[in-house]
């Protein structure tokens, strides 16, 4: 089966999901919607699609779609995303990461999707990475002991290369390096503990005339003495590293989120890197697990469009990005006020 696929928002990241729809022989690419002419125009033209709108509601009313991916800036995540499930036009939704601005928009995301039967879904594409996969395995199956501490950086120098305009950099749209790079490794430190914070404090770095965080240092601390020390940033060198620290060894992930093999752009059309695991046992073994470049797109819409065909559960449960929301909620409480953040469980 043919899944018919929709994107609102056709600004540069959508221009992934658009490769996704050519890749994916399961998905076609049969509407677009921007408030832009403009965009519209340069995205339609480029991925040959003929249907183009300016309202959501018009598309929706007027396409048979199976699939909405919706790409637009953060602010807008919960306000399109409910427009569509109140429809009840599509049989799936697929948001950008971060799904909302705060828990409580996810939270009334989460309850209208669920009203109409639809699978919502956030667009964490690395979950589908056979090198995040396999760490998780290696994880469960206690192979260094129980993991007890998290450390990872996720940075990039946008100073160097982004405009003042570009929406990074703007708070009213979504901007950030916390919503941005510290969401991944927030979702990463709660998928791999399988457990949720329950204290949070973090620092912030700001420049003039930016009314968004350039940087962020991050402390999660769960339960059973379990950690986490995050660095997201848009300041520092290119840097993705990420150790997980277990009672029995530990391992090392290079590339863990973001494999593309050309940076300071937005978009880019090279195939990307290869990724690596390396696992470092106290009797000093080590076993080293290679992975080919995968586009992590494809497989994420693979992913959906496999949940569809067989009505399995998808690896994100709208419940787990609502988790992530309120450790992000907490990360710029902290941010704010300069004092840690204790989460209630369940909350």
């Amino acid at each position: 089966m043919t899944y018919r696929v929709g994107i609102i928002g056709t600004g540069e990241n959508a221009r992934d999901h658009g490769r996704a729809c050519r890749h994916v022989e399961q998905a076609e690419l049969v509407a677009i919607c921007d408030i832009s002419t403009e965009a519209l125009q340069r995205f339609g033209d480029e991925f040959d699609v003929s249907r183009r709108y300016t309202r959501p509601q018009e598309m929706l009313n007027k396409e048979d779609l199976d699939i909405v991916i919706v790409s637009t800036w953060g602010v807008y995540h919960a306000e399109v995303c409910n427009t569509v499930a109140n429809t009840g036009k599509a049989r799936a939704i697929l948001i950008e990461k971060p799904i909302s601005v705060s828990a409580a928009e996810c939270e009334e995301m989460i309850a209208v999707a669920r009203e109409h039967g639809i699978l919502l879904a956030e667009g964490f594409k690395w979950r589908h990475d056979p090198q995040h996969l396999r760490t998780k395995e290696l994880i469960d199956s206690g192979r260094i002991g129980k993991p007890m501490s998290i450390h990872s950086v996720f940075s990039s120098p946008l100073i160097r290369f982004a405009s003042s305009a570009n929406w990074r950099y703007n708070r009213a749209r979504g901007g950030g390096s916390v919503f941005d790079t510290a969401g991944y490794l927030i979702h990463f430190a709660r998928y791999l503990f399988d457990a949720e914070p329950r204290r949070v404090y973090a620092t912030g770095s700001f420049i003039e005339n930016v009314d968004v965080e350039m940087s962020a240092a991050i402390l999660l601390q769960f339960p059973g003495g379990m950690t986490a020390q995050l660095t997201s940033s848009y300041e520092y060198g290119y840097c993705q590293a990420t150790q997980i620290l277990g009672t029995r060894g530990w391992i090392r992930m290079d590339l863990p989120f973001d494999q593309r093999s050309a940076r300071e752009q937005e978009f880019v059309e090279k195939e990307d890197l290869p990724a690596s695991v390396h696992v470092y046992y106290d009797n000093f073994n080590t076993e080293v697990y290679h992975f080919t470049s995968v586009n992590q797109f494809d497989l994420q819409l693979h992913h959906i469009c496999d949940c569809l065909a067989t009505n399995a559960p998808h690896r994100i449960p709208p419940e787990f990005s609502l988790g992530n929301m309120r450790a992000i909620d907490a990360v710029h409480e902290s941010i704010r006020t300069g004092r840690p953040v204790d989460l209630r469980a369940g909350t």
